[in-house]
């Protein structure tokens, strides 16, 4: 017999409904409609098959913090970073790519953060979806996802929870607390923080922590956005028509950057003075 099928949250559902502080002129409820909910039609597919500048240069950055570690030696020799960029195949990249991964490499390199670090677990980014943690609230069961870069062990046993960023967008304390959340189900009993560090500025978010009250909170809010996520699906395969209506567009600017402008009949493709 089959698993049964369950509603899902995760941090990125979370960013699709409501967007972090500071980014609400990006917001496009359009976009999760397409993401989460036409996903498997053939051009959006094809879309999505396809990883933005941002996303190629997050995950390569991941993979090579992965392969500095996977083996240190690296971090000693003198073309240790023109080995990384070989072993990544960054010359296939865009020139843009090829210059901003460089210079995160780089500045890696010379400041190692996790050199001297106890690594509980360290991701290399393309790993795929981690399994879910079966979560409830009320009548709601759904499935929680939270990828996790790197755990270490601190030394007073502490887990900390290290998320690497690249780019030059505010961390979001959200996803922080979803991998608290997660953390509390995966290492019951365990002291554990997260924080973030972004690889491309060499700066540190403060570390977090959350309250039993807190993580509470945070579970019912990811309860409730998974069932509303399960209901707005429904009603468009109820009414595929209606996906205008389900998911409101938000066209102007940002459509200059959406990756779905290019399916996207709301989508402004050129903005004049």
């Amino acid at each position: 017999m089959g698993k049964r099928w369950l509603p899902f949250a995760s941090y990125n559902l979370w960013a699709l409904f409501a967007p972090a502080v500071g980014q609400e002129h990006w917001h496009c409820d359009m976009k999760r409609g397409y993401a989460k909910v036409r996903k498997r039609e053939p051009d959006v597919a094809a879309i999505l098959a396809q990883d933005t500048v941002p996303q190629t240069i997050g995950l390569l950055a991941q993979q090579g913090i992965y392969e500095f570690h996977l083996n240190p030696q690296r971090l000693r020799d003198t073309d240790g970073v023109a080995k990384v960029f070989e072993i990544l195949q960054l010359n296939q990249q865009s020139a843009e790519a090829q210059q901003r991964l460089n210079q995160i490499l780089t500045q890696y390199y010379e400041h190692p953060i996790l050199l001297k670090k106890r690594i509980f677990s360290l991701s290399r980014g393309d790993e795929g979806f981690p399994e879910p943690i079966k979560l409830y609230y009320e009548n709601i069961t759904f499935n929680l996802f939270a990828a996790i870069d790197c755990i270490l062990l601190e030394p007073d046993g502490t887990l900390h929870i290290l998320d690497l960023k690249t780019g030059h967008s505010d961390f979001d304390e959200r996803q922080a607390f979803v991998y608290l959340l997660a953390a509390n189900y995966l290492f019951p009993r365990q002291q554990v923080i997260a924080s973030f560090y972004n690889l491309e500025l060499c700066k540190w978010s403060e570390p977090i922590t959350a309250t039993t009250s807190q993580l509470n909170a945070i579970r019912i809010e990811l309860a409730r956005l998974a069932q509303r996520h399960e209901i707005e699906k429904k009603k468009y395969r109820k009414n595929p028509a209606e996906f205008d209506r389900i998911f409101p567009p938000n066209p102007g600017f940002r459509c200059q950057y959406c990756q779905f402008n290019s399916v996207c009949q709301f989508a402004v493709q050129e903005i004049y003075a």
